[in-house]
C-alpha cells in the first residue's frame, strides 16, 4: 500500500475524527428535540384554529348563545394564534437551519482531521457557532410567542368566567 494511502487510511480509523464530531451532534439532538416540541405547539395552533371555526360556524349558524361576545373573543384568539403561528414557523425555520449548520460543522471536522491542516480548522468551528446563533435565535421566538401562549390561556379563561357569570345570572333569573 502506498504511503499516501496509508496515511488516510490511519486519519479515517483515528477515534480523532468521531470525539471531534460529537459536539455538533449533541446539538443537532437538541435541535432535533425542539424541533418536535416546536411541531407539536404548531399542531395544537391549527388544532384550536379548527375549533374555533367550528364556533363560528356554530354562532353562524344562531346555535349558541352571546354571538357578538363570542365573536369578539374569537376574533381576539384568531389574531393572538396567527402571531404564534407565524413566530413558530419562524422558529423552526431557524432550528432546521442550525441543524443542517451542526451537521455541515460535524462533516466539516470529520474531513479536517482526516485531510486538512490545523489552519483550516477554523471553518468547522465558525459554521458551528453560526448553528449556535439560529439556535439562539429560535429560542428567543420560542420565548417571545411563550408570551403569545400565556395571553391566549388568559383570554380563555377570562371568557370561561364571562359564561360562567352568565349562566350564573340566568340561573337566577329562572323562576322557582
Amino acid at each position: 500500500m502506498p504511503l499516501h494511502e496509508k496515511e488516510i487510511l490511519e486519519a479515517l480509523s483515528s477515534s480523532r475524527i468521531l470525539t471531534s464530531m460529537i459536539t455538533p451532534a449533541v446539538l443537532i439532538s437538541a435541535c432535533g428535540t425542539l424541533i418536535f416540541s416546536t411541531s407539536s405547539r404548531l399542531g395544537r395552533i391549527f388544532d384550536r384554529v379548527n375549533v374555533m371555526k367550528g364556533e363560528i360556524e356554530s354562532i353562524l349558524a344562531g346555535k349558541l348563545d352571546f354571538p357578538e361576545e363570542r365573536m369578539a373573543f374569537i376574533s381576539e384568539q384568531i389574531r393572538c394564534a396567527k402571531k404564534r403561528a407565524a413566530l413558530i414557523q419562524k422558529s423552526m425555520a431557524a432550528l432546521y437551519t442550525a441543524t443542517a449548520l451542526f451537521v455541515a460543522a460535524s462533516l466539516g471536522i470529520a474531513v479536517n482531521v482526516a485531510y486538512g491542516n490545523p489552519d483550516q480548522g477554523w471553518i468547522p468551528t465558525l459554521i458551528a457557532l453560526t448553528g449556535g446563533l439560529f439556535l439562539f435565535a429560535a429560542s428567543a421566538l420560542l420565548l417571545y410567542e411563550s408570551r403569545f401562549n400565556l395571553i391566549f390561556v388568559v383570554r380563555n379563561i377570562d371568557y370561561v368566567k364571562f359564561l360562567e357569570k352568565q349562566a350564573n345570572e340566568q340561573d337566577k333569573n329562572i323562576p322557582d
